[in-house]
């Protein structure tokens, strides 16, 4: 009995830690974009508005598209859905490094969307499935800690990669380091018990799942988080070079600095979570708490940013706003597998993700615009506010956390 027991902790860790790479690339990937952009925006002549299309294009598709990949997750094999859709970033990334322009930069960021919208609707069925509550916290901060260390880790490689081999390079290098993601998938998954791969009872209607509030209370406090997350991603090397003048390697360092605080700090409030878990007290509780306070700190970090010049203030500000990110990753896919169990994770992850990354496609819009018009502290102003709108809707827009009664 402890032998099986101790396999099925051992599938269920070498699950976990894939889940948490394939996250970690998936930001590699979707983030090599904003790196590249000091020098790929000036080569291919792109504008303010260009460039904030191309990124945002990515979004058009990968936030409805979630919708299709969480129903696929729960009627189809989730094991070959992740294969497939890594598969198919893993090639849209290398073949940017061929791009020569606006039209071809666009079509690739689509397809981008299209293989990575399979990866958090497809973690968070896995972990539904085939991990207990009392390591919820621990999987999902390994996913949130990958979701922070490939903007990190992808920022430096990228920022040496830049200022050595060109903007080009970037995507070639990423985008197979990636498809390498697939040679211990297939034997991780023969590995993984077989009762595991069953949830048990009908599958749920994604009509069931609209009419409950849970989800629209999720899914926008989740647009509220990405909105800022995703404005340093996509603004923050811009930002530190053409604002505040910092060279490529000084922006490289910064950013990446902020982004290794979120990945330590994700896996700290994991193991902490699981720990509260296991005393016996909330789970519902902590998540809740710690939502509500980093989005407080976030907000605070990123209206620093805006009146903040020197590197000490900007390196300090952005460990903040990387432990805040923190939280808010680890936090929004478990309290949504609370909400769903085993048997809608997927679906109700997939919608979530959806109604969550419109902020995706219009922000980087509206912070070209405002940059544009009013220069970059106006639009460090207005994601502040946005984060604090976000503290308030964790404190009274989210309803009480349990699972949802599902027929």
């Amino acid at each position: 009995m402890a032998t099986i027991a101790s396999t099925k902790r051992t599938a269920s860790t070498s699950l976990i830690l894939l889940l948490g790479a394939a996250v970690f690339l998936n930001y590699i990937d979707r983030g090599a974009i904003g790196i590249a952009a000091p020098v790929m925006k000036d080569d291919l002549g792109l504008s303010e508005e260009e460039y904030g299309l191309i990124f945002s294009a990515f979004f058009w598709i990968y936030a409805p598209v979630q919708l299709f990949a969480g129903w696929l997750c729960d009627r189809f094999s989730v094991y070959r859905l992740m294969s497939g859709g890594i598969l198919l970033w893993a090639v849209s990334t290398l073949l940017m490094g061929f791009a020569g322009g606006f039209t071809s930069l666009l079509v690739l960021r689509i397809m981008l969307g299209v293989g990575e919208s399979i990866s958090f609707p497809g973690s968070s069925k896995l972990i539904a499935r085939h991990v207990p509550p009392e390591r919820r916290g621990i999987a999902n901060a390994t996913v949130a800690a990958g979701l922070a260390l490939g903007p990190a880790l992808g920022t430096l490689a990228g920022g040496l990669i830049l200022g050595s081999l060109g903007w080009q390079a970037i995507f070639i290098v990423f985008g197979i380091v990636t498809l390498l993601w697939l040679v211990p998938w297939r034997q991780t998954v023969l590995a993984l018990p077989t009762e595991g791969h069953l949830d048990g009872g009908a599958k749920v209607p994604v009509a069931q799942l609209l009419s409950k509030w849970p989800l629209w209370s999720m899914s926008i406090v989740h647009a509220l988080g990405n909105y800022c997350f995703y404005f340093l991603l996509a603004w923050l090397p811009l930002f530190l070079t053409k604002s505040r003048g910092f060279s490529i390697a000084e922006m490289t360092f910064l950013a990446t600095l902020g982004y290794a605080v979120q990945g330590a700090c994700a896996l700290g409030y994991g193991h902490f979570s699981d720990w509260w878990t296991r005393s016996g007290r909330s789970e519902a509780a902590i998540r809740r708490g710690m939502m509500v306070v980093s989005q407080l700190v976030a907000a605070g970090a990123i209206l620093g940013l805006a009146y903040a010049h020197s590197a000490l203030m900007i390196g300090l500000l952005l460990c903040l706003a990387g432990a805040a990110s923190a939280a808010l990753s680890l936090n929004l896919y478990a309290v949504a597998q609370m909400f769903a169990g085993p048997r809608a994770a997927g679906t109700w992850v997939g919608v979530q993700n959806a109604i969550g990354n419109v902020s995706g496609i219009i922000g980087p819009i509206i912070t070209a615009m405002v940059v544009q018009r009013s220069g970059y502290d106006s639009a460090f102003l207005l994601t502040a506010a946005v984060a604090a709108v976000g503290a308030l809707w964790w404190m009274v827009g989210v309803p009480r956390i349990e699972q949802v009664q599902i027929d």
